[in-house]
């Protein structure tokens, strides 16, 4: 079983994000740092599946689309991670720690996940 990677999109690679998350060992990149910008979100999800790297993002009418649209085509993805702008980037780290303890990699292949659901629980 593996840990789960991260990649964020335009969205959400917010630098104190990224700094917190590096600071607790997840394995993180982001769209500037793959100088992928500009993508549409489709490539940016077959990126992140290439590199078996769940895709965090604040886009969630898009990527829930593009989830669905996978499946109905049986094309395969690494996770998709999302959460709304409105939450600060300590709740942000929180709620992928939580992913990040509770999931493997294995487990969010093709998985939707709404982080939001970790805080309700905290």
């Amino acid at each position: 079983m593996s840990e789960i990677r991260l990649y964020l999109d335009e969205d959400s690679q917010d630098q104190s994000l990224l700094r917190a998350l590096r600071a607790r060992q997840v394995d993180v990149t982001t769209v500037n740092e793959t100088q992928t910008e500009g993508l549409i979100d489709e490539e940016q999800l077959r990126l992140a599946a290439s590199q078996n790297r769940v895709l965090y993002s604040h886009n969630i009418g898009d990527f829930c689309q593009l989830h669905t649209e996978f499946l109905g085509r049986e094309e395969s993805h690494a996770g998709i991670a999302l959460i709304s702008q409105d939450y600060s980037v300590g709740e942000q780290v929180r709620v992928i720690m939580e992913l990040t303890a509770n999931k493997t990699a294995e487990e969010m292949v093709n998985q939707l996940e709404f982080l939001s659901k970790y805080l309700k629980n905290s």
